[in-house]
């Protein structure tokens, strides 16, 4: 296979000419345990279970009965504490539930179901409902610790009540954090500020690099000669690639001495069996990605995109947010304008920024990696195209051309024709 090379120097498992390589972050088992939005709940819930059974256990073998600033009733008047707070944990907890689903369903219909990730994945959520239904459970766990009648020795879990009563406590502060956040996260400006925050962040680290540096750099390319024996990878199951392991790639193919060519863009949605990388060289071993050293574990499908390297996935959730805005349905004309002053603050970062190069090398300088970044200019026109055919009232045409004029005077020359054009094709 022809290979063009320079001298190149470089620590790690691969660099590029322009752009360098996005880091990803190990998806360890513990950061897997509490993605799930019942995670932090039912971590919850065992907590207090467990301390709901050891701490009665605790005074009656060591007795508290003289303890001060704890609860000081009898049996009866335990009974009754406890059994209060427990329905009042369970009815707030249905409440809490329910205003839950009311925000997401609102947030799905309003906005797009695409922002429906940063709801479920906020801790403010999941520690309310974990708080709640903890302090219900303590409730009930600690009833069946008390013990007095009148023909039967008596014993109160001092403690353990006045832990109960404290954790009411804590439940409402927790109650009206959520209640803040419920009030603040449904509000249109800050759904889209926060999806602006996180792709600019996302634009920084996976286009680091200004457009000035980009003119003298020439890196190592290649191109397969003919006859060079390949071998096409097929995808094991259908999901979104959600990111790429560039670096893990790189080592993979270096120790087999081969290029890897993936196919596809981070982003697209794979079928089962679809055609989704190659292999070029002698890919000895590899048979239809089945070995220990499976390239596929450096690529993560999942059920929706994430914007762990899809830039393209924030614009997307601003341009859908836009889209719907402009909806007859909906006819809010100054939304879809708020999503494209969000859209103008990523694309000003996009366009002064260097394309990252498709080859990936390795410390010698080979090319073991080929793939598809996102072209800044594709980003450009997934941001403003189809806001510019949908957006009819007076003041959409007029904050693009606004937009697009920025953007023509700030943009890398490389980039501004395209600018230029989008530009020119605004209604006068």
């Amino acid at each position: 296979m022809d290979q063009a090379t320079d001298d190149m120097t470089g620590a790690g498992a691969g660099h590029r000419a322009r752009g360098s390589l996005p880091e990803v972050a190990p998806a360890s088992w513990w950061s897997r345990l509490w993605k799930p939005f019942w995670a932090v709940p039912a971590a919850c819930v065992l907590v207090f279970l467990v301390l709901g059974i050891v701490l009665p256990q605790v005074e009656d073998s060591w007795g508290t009965t003289d303890l001060q600033y704890v609860f000081q009733g009898g049996p009866d008047g335990a009974r009754g504490l406890l059994g209060t707070i427990a329905t009042a944990m369970i009815s707030v907890t249905g409440l809490v539930f329910s205003i839950t689903m009311v925000v997401l369903q609102l947030a799905s219909s309003q906005f797009t179901p695409r922002v429906l990730g940063g709801f479920l994945q906020n801790r403010v959520v999941q520690s309310t409902l974990g708080i709640f239904i903890s302090t219900f459970v303590f409730a009930l766990t600690v009833t069946r610790s008390v013990r007095g009648d009148n023909s039967t020795e008596q014993f109160v879990p001092q403690v353990s009540v006045t832990l109960a009563f404290l954790l009411v406590l804590v439940s409402m502060g927790f109650f009206l954090a959520f209640i803040h956040h419920i009030t603040t996260s449904i509000q249109v400006s800050h759904v889209i500020s926060r999806i602006g925050d996180q792709t600019v962040a996302l634009a920084d680290r996976m286009f680091p690099e200004s457009a000035d540096a980009e003119a003298p750099a020439f890196g190592p390319t290649w191109s397969p000669a003919p006859g060079t024996p390949h071998l096409r990878l097929e995808a094991p199951r259908h999901g979104v690639i959600t990111h790429v392991d560039y670096a893990g790639l790189v080592r993979w193919a270096r120790e087999r001495d081969v290029v890897v060519t993936l196919d596809r863009p981070v982003g697209q949605f794979l079928a089962e069996g679809q055609h989704v990388l190659r292999i070029w060289g002698a890919a000895v071993g590899v048979e239809e990605g089945r070995e220990p050293g499976d390239p596929y574990r450096h690529i993560g499908l999942g059920p929706q995109r994430e914007m762990r390297q899809d830039v393209a996935f924030g614009i997307r959730q601003l341009v859908d947010i836009g889209n719907r805005a402009l909806s007859p349905g909906v006819n809010d004309p100054t939304t879809a304008v708020q999503c494209l002053d969000e859209l103008h603050r990523i694309l000003r970062v996009l366009v002064r920024r260097a394309s990252p190069s498709p080859y990936i090398a390795d410390d010698a300088g080979r090319v073991r990696v080929v793939h598809h970044p996102q072209a800044i200019t594709e980003l450009v026109e997934l941001a403003l195209l189809e806001i510019a055919h949908s957006g009819d009232a007076l003041q959409v045409p007029h904050r693009l051309r606004t937009l697009l004029e920025d953007l023509v005077e700030v943009s890398a020359e490389r980039y501004r024709p395209a600018v230029r054009q989008l530009l020119e094709g605004l209604p006068a």
